[in-house]
Formats: C-alpha cells, structure tokens, sequence
C-alpha cells in the first residue's frame, strides 16, 4: 500500500514521520501498589484503585501526581483503567503508571494505552482469556508519540471534549430513568392519579385480563426471508414467513431469563421458552406490559435449576387496575418516556461511534490538530 505523503510504516501501523515510537519504560515509572481490599474504608478521604471499575476509598495514599492505574490480574485484566491527577493509594494487584517525562502528557497516553494495551496482551499469551498482567507487557509497549506537548494535549482534550459529553448524557439518561420508575411506582398502583380521573381502582387476578399462550418451535416457519419477527428471551433469534400472533402482547420468559418483561405491538412469532399474552378488550396492552414490570417474578420461580414460570402462576397474581381508558392514558405517559430516553440512547450511541473514529483518526496521527 503506498503510504500518504509525511506518513511512514512502522510497527504499531502507518503515523506521521514526526511522530516517534517510545516504549512506556522509556518515558514512565511501572510498578504496583501494597495495599490489600481490606484496607478500604467506606468514608476514606483519599480514592482507592482495586482490580475493578469500582473506584474504593481509604483514608492512606502512596502516591501525588498524575498516572494511570490498570488491573494486574482478575476480571477486570486488560479492561479496567483509570486515570487520576492527585492523592491516592493503589491494590497490590493493580499497576501504577506514572512520572512520566517531559516528552509525554500524561492524559494522551492514557487515551493510547486504554484503547490499545488489551490488543497487546491478547497477542502476548496463546490462551483466549487473560489471567494477569505481567510488567515487561506494559514495559515494552510501543506508543507513537506526536513531537510536542502542545499537540498530545490538543488531542487529548478534543477527546476529553467527547468524553465530557458522553458522561453528561450518560448522568442525563440515568437521571430520566430514575424519574421514570419513580413515575411507575406511583402511575401504576394508583399513588397519583393524572387530571381528569377519578373513582375506585379493582383487584384483578392477570388472568382475567389476559391470557397467556405459550410460543412454538420456529424451525418450521424460520425463512432467510421472512417478514415477521422470530423472538425468544434475549430478543429477535431470526425471521419467520408467517406470524404467530397479530395484536400488541406482554411477552415474558417462560424458562431462564423470567423477569424482563417486553411490549411487542406487531405481528410475531416466538420460540417455546416465551410466553406471549392475547389481551381481553378493553384492557390496554401498554399498561398490563408496564405493571408486569413492576412485578418481581423471580419470587414466583418454580424450579431449582433454571428459572422458570408456569402460565397459571402469572394469571393469579393479583394487581389493582384502572378503567381501561385511564389504563391508556398511563401508559401513554410512561411511553412519552421511553421515546425521550430512547433519543438519548440513540445520541449517546452516536456520541461513542464518534469519538471511536476521533481516536482512531487523532491516535495514530491521520488528522493532525494544528
């Protein structure tokens, strides 16, 4: 492949030919913390790095400054990093990567080293998972470095930039889906009532306002061309040539994952270890989907392996409903919330493919930041 015009090949890939390779014990201190989990204290006034995401706290710190903290061995080896500029103290089992030199702005190597050391070390060992994280793995690591200070720090605040905004709608999302079970809980058993409605709410057994149905083998209508949708537990398994039911359904799992509730309102098929339910009229299929996610259905499991449901168990659980217009109007609210917090989960996908394409362009230097 002919390279770009000031581009050159190298080990890692194609960078600019001002930019330099440098291995990580070239321009940074390697080492692990002493400190064990016990040694965490719930109300500790410094941060403390263990092997997960999970940030502790303890009231003792080894370290000030800026580094990058990464598991050295557990679940999180090769997935957990972080990145601090301050006091803390580290996990025996979790390494310190500090004191960088003049060469190196520290936040632009820790966007490198998170997004490229798994990679590494996957290529290190011949098994398919890692177990631990040896120091010459992280010592010899090559990094492209672009010659200034001033342009590692360009970057990495674009990317802090996309990062800042991924967490504001990442708080944004929880914030509206906080809200939104808060509305449930008080929509859905009567707590608060919307204007205009009024009079007693009845005691019904699910049965009586549904019936549940169970699904069916989809090997004789799973067809490459098919129209319709092939559900089971964990969602869409394929596409089916004809349709096993045609009206809105709560679906629910009958084996394995019995407690995620979902709303399906056109025509579908699905596997035997899904319940689907014919809804009575007038009842609003919406509403019954939403107080079935207010049940904890593992309470009503009747196996001790795999989870189960039995169909009669769901129809005599008991539940206080409204008149079905009121039914409707509930659920209207609450799916006016979902499709809000369905646009932000679409942006904040948006928002992490972007910055994934900024790192690939800014890291390896195919856009320059002048």
């Amino acid at each position: 492949m002919e390279l770009k015009p000031g581009y050159k090949q190298t080990e890692v890939g194609v960078i600019p030919e001002d930019w330099q390779l440098e291995r990580v014990e070239d321009f940074a201190h390697i080492t692990t913390g002493s400190r064990n989990t016990q040694d965490r204290s719930d109300d500790g006034q410094y941060p403390f790095f263990v092997r997960s995401l999970t940030i502790e706290r303890i009231n003792s710190y080894s370290f000030d400054g800026e580094a990058i903290l990464t598991a050295g061995d557990g679940v999180g080896t090769g997935k957990v990093y972080h990145y601090i500029n301050g006091k803390f103290d580290v996990h025996q089992r979790v390494y310190r990567i500090s004191d960088f030199d003049e060469r190196v702005q520290g936040y632009f190597f820790y966007l490198y080293f998170s997004n490229h050391f798994y990679r590494r070390i996957m290529q290190m060992t011949a098994k398919s998972s890692v177990d631990s994280v040896r120091r010459e793995m992280i010592a010899g690591m090559l990094v492209p470095l672009p010659p200034t200070i001033a342009e590692q720090r360009a970057i990495a605040e674009a990317l802090s930039d996309a990062d800042a905004l991924i967490d504001s709608l990442e708080q944004l999302i929880a914030k509206k889906r906080a809200v939104k079970q808060g509305a449930m809980q008080e929509l859905l058993t009567g707590k608060r009532r919307l204007p205009g409605f009024e009079g007693e709410w009845t005691t019904e057994r699910i049965g009586n306002v549904l019936t549940i149905a169970h699904g069916k083998s989809q090997h004789e209508v799973q067809d490459r061309n098919g129209i319709y949708p092939i559900l089971a537990t964990g969602g869409m398994i394929g596409a089916a040539n004809r349709f096993l039911y045609d009206k809105p359904s709560v679906l629910i799992g009958r084996k394995g994952t019995i407690d995620e509730p979902k709303y399906i309102d056109i025509p579908f098929w699905t596997v035997d270890t899904l319940f689907y339910s014919m809804i009575h009229k007038p009842h609003c299929a919406k509403f019954l989907y939403y107080r079935f996610c207010l049940i904890n259905w593992k309470q009503y499991n009747e196996a001790s392996g795999v989870p189960s449901l039995n169909a009669r168990t769901i129809e005599n659980v008991a539940i206080d409903i409204p008149e079905p217009v009121e039914q409707t109007a509930i659920a209207a609210v609450l799916a006016d919330m979902d499709a809000e917090m369905e646009a932000l989960e679409a942006k904040l996908g948006k928002a992490r493919q972007v910055k994934q394409g900024m790192m690939q362009e800014l890291l390896t230097g195919r856009i320059r930041l002048v």
